[in-house]
C-alpha cells in the first residue's frame, strides 16, 4: 500500500486492521526503506538497492545468497528435466513426512516440539496444502538463483546502502564465505558472525537478529553507518 503526497505508512493503519486473515498487506514510507533479508530474500533486496538506490536506505542481508552460494543440488534443483520433478515431489511428500517426524519427536519426548527445534522439519511441516502453486514457485525461483546468484558480484559496487550483515560459520546452507564475498564486494558493509542457529536466523536466533537491527538501525541514525 502507497501513501500519496504528502502522507505516510501510517495512513493505511485502519485498513489494515480491516483486512482479514488471509491477506496481509504492507504499508511503508515511500521516500527510503530498510529492506532485511533472508536467504534468498537477500538476493532480492541486492537487487532492489542496485536498482532503485535512492529508494533503499540500508541492507540487513542475513544468511543471504551471493557469489559462491550454489552447489550441486542447487543445480540439480534448477535443472530442465530433473527440476520439475524434485520439486513437485519435495512439496508432495516432504510435508506430510516432516509432521510425522515432528509427531514422532513430540511422542518419545512426551511433550510437544518447539518451533524454535529442528527448524528445517517445522518449515516444510506447515508448507501449507496448495501442492501445485508452492512446487511452481520453488522451481521457478531455484532456477533465478542458479542463473543469477554468481551475478551478484558484478551487482554489488553499485549498492551504495549501508549493508549489515549476519550469518552463521557453521551455516549448511549458505556457506559463510559468501557472506565474506558480500562484505568484500560491498561498498559500505560490515559483517557480525552469530554462532549456533545455522542458516534460519529469523526462527533460530530472533532476539540477537532483532538487537543486531535496532543497534543498525541507531548506528544509522546517528551517521555512524556499519563498522
Amino acid at each position: 500500500m502507497l501513501h500519496g503526497q504528502p502522507g505516510s505508512g501510517a495512513d493505511w493503519e485502519q485498513v489494515l486492521a480491516r483486512l482479514p486473515a488471509g491477506i496481509q498487506g504492507v504499508a511503508m514510507d515511500r521516500p527510503q526503506a530498510v529492506l532485511v533479508g533472508h536467504s534468498y530474500g537477500g538476493g532480492v533486496a541486492l537487487t532492489a538497492a542496485s536498482l532503485a538506490p535512492d529508494r533503499v536506505r540500508a541492507l540487513v542481508l542475513l544468511a543471504s545468497v551471493g557469489p559462491g552460494c550454489l552447489n550441486d543440488w542447487d543445480r540439480l534443483l534448477a535443472a530442465p528435466a530433473a527440476g520439475p520433478l524434485c520439486a513437485l515431489v519435495a512439496w508432495r511428500l516432504t510435508p506430510w513426512f516432516a509432521r510425522g517426524w515432528l509427531a514422532g519427536v513430540a511422542r518419545v519426548s512426551g511433550r510437544p516440539v518447539d518451533p524454535g527445534e529442528h527448524v528445517n522439519w517445522h518449515i516444510w511441516g506447515n508448507s501449507g496444502s496448495e501442492h501445485t502453486a508452492l512446487w511452481r514457485t520453488f522451481l521457478a525461483e531455484q532456477r533465478a538463483l542458479v542463473r543469477e546468484a554468481d551475478q551478484l558480484a558484478a551487482v554489488l559496487p553499485s549498492v551504495r546502502a549501508p549493508a549489515l550483515l549476519l550469518a552463521d560459520p557453521r551455516d549448511a546452507l549458505v556457506p559463510v564465505a559468501t557472506a565474506r564475498r558480500l562484505e568484500q564486494g560491498l561498498p559500505h558493509a560490515s559483517l557480525r558472525l552469530i554462532e549456533g542457529p545455522g542458516h534460519h536466523l529469523p526462527r533460530r536466533a530472533p532476539g540477537v537478529v532483532a538487537g543486531e537491527i535496532v543497534e543498525f538501525l541507531a548506528s544509522l541514525d546517528a551517521g555512524r553507518g556499519p563498522g
